[in-house]
């Protein structure tokens, strides 16, 4: 039981790298049927996709979440601290502020804390793989939960077509098929990963953006996932983003916790 409590956490931890905002701005709408200049190549198409990233060193993120686990919801507060290329930093907060598990994501590692039960798990980062494919990486989480393109797929082997001012990328590597739909202000509007071979999915999508510090940033995402019976959905309501700040990522397991593999 404790395990099961433990690993639906350490999920509902992986999938808060979305955008937020400092304080709310008015949103930028995506306007309909208004064509963007296309090049004769698809580099210099991908160029001009990929050229709408945020650049950031550090991010710090708060959200209010309502997540979903094979139907049972919950409301938290995520915190979330990134280091680009390093780390992954959360604190689940429920009712009154009390803090009922943190994580901390590594490229080689996951660590994650219970708590309300007192319990703890260390794994190496493959251990995501029991939930997706395994090319899914730690670049590609903060990719997709930072609304940025994924490197991986930005590639001349991908399809790409526009219309209208939107562009469609998609393509498969290995087992995994990706789609990543485009808005017209060249911004990820939804994106799907799906495992060919074991049927395991994840679908990202953003709500409408907004412009902070020059930067374009969703107002909301949606996530949800599958992975066998397993069914995890995600909505994120964005209520503070800072940018290239000094941050800490305090991961502390007191000796009472137990282990759990």
């Amino acid at each position: 039981m404790r395990g099961n409590i433990l690993n639906r956490l350490l999920l509902g931890s992986m999938m808060v790298m979305a955008m937020a905002c400092k304080t709310k701005k008015a949103l930028v709408i995506a306007p309909a049927n208004v064509p963007n200049a296309v090049s004769s190549k698809k580099s210099e198409n991908l160029k001009m996709l990929k050229e709408k990233d945020m650049i950031f060193n550090t991010l710090t993120i708060k959200a209010k979440a309502m997540l979903d686990i094979n139907g049972n919801s919950n409301n938290v507060t995520m915190n979330i601290r990134m280091k680009k290329g390093e780390k992954i930093w959360v604190s689940i907060t429920a009712i009154a502020g009390i803090e009922v598990a943190r994580a901390l994501i590594t490229p080689d590692s996951i660590k994650v804390k219970n708590s309300f039960q007192n319990v703890y798990l260390k794994k190496p980062f493959s251990f995501i793989h029991t939930f997706t494919n395994k090319q899914v990486d730690f670049e590609l989480l903060q990719s997709i939960f930072s609304g940025n393109t994924i490197d991986n797929f930005m590639v001349e082997q991908s399809a790409l077509v526009q219309e209208n001012g939107a562009w469609l990328l998609s393509g498969a590597q290995g087992e995994l098929a990706y789609k990543m739909l485009f808005n017209t202000l060249l911004k990820i509007e939804e994106t799907n990963l799906n495992d060919l071979k074991s049927g395991k999915a994840l679908k990202v999508v953003y709500g409408n953006y907004q412009k902070i510090d020059n930067v374009l940033v969703p107002s909301n995402i949606k996530i949800s996932s599958m992975a066998g019976s397993q069914r995890i959905a995600l909505t994120l309501d964005f209520l503070k983003i800072e940018r290239n700040v000094t941050l800490d990522f305090p991961f502390n397991v007191p000796t009472k916790y137990e282990v759990i593999n």
